[in-house]
């Protein structure tokens, strides 16, 4: 019977250890969860940002949907609009 208190038979410490390494892993990850969650996290990747009027017409003129004149003329009206 001494052994037994002593850990010897029972074994208790290792379920003990095994509850305190559970509870530590536990709150970890909800630690990580809740971080990562919120647009405010700072570690995460930046919000995706929209493309300019710019950058949308030259893929558009990349992907051969307006000729070279349509081409230069909205470039122009986006150089006098500010865009």
């Amino acid at each position: 019977m001494y052994g037994w208190m002593m850990g010897g038979a029972g074994g208790w410490w290792i379920v003990w250890l095994l509850v305190l390494v559970l509870v530590i892993a536990v709150v970890v990850v909800l630690v990580v969860t809740l971080t990562r969650s919120g647009p405010s996290a700072g570690g995460g990747a930046a919000a995706p940002t929209r493309p300019s009027a710019r950058e949308i017409l030259d893929e558009r003129y990349a992907r051969g949907e307006i000729d070279h004149e349509e081409y230069v003329r909205r470039r122009g009206e986006l150089g006098r609009s500010g865009g």
